[in-house]
């Protein structure tokens, strides 16, 4: 066995520590995801708990991303300000 050696990055510190309250499961999140990804293209943020799960959560939120790129193009829309909501 190796003894590989991690460094911490403050980013990965503050992934570890992010509150994650009022807590949602990855199975919750892709039930609401679509509602989610909507409001934030209609300038709407109105889901704490699920924008709370994708501040940890980095395959929920690659997917809210995609959908996100989905639906915009989809509706004719810029995403780029949703976008900066989502990040």
């Amino acid at each position: 066995m190796t003894n590989r050696r991690l460094d911490l990055t403050p980013e990965m510190a503050l992934k570890l520590t992010i509150d994650d309250e009022p807590y949602l499961s990855c199975d919750d999140c892709f039930h609401f995801v679509d509602q989610y990804v909507e409001g934030l293209l209609r300038g709407k943020e109105e889901m704490p708990a699920l924008r709370a799960h994708l501040r940890g959560c980095s395959a929920c939120r690659e997917e809210a991303t995609s959908l996100l790129f989905l639906v915009a193009a989809d509706e004719g829309k810029d995403p780029a300000a949703a976008l900066q909501r989502l990040a």
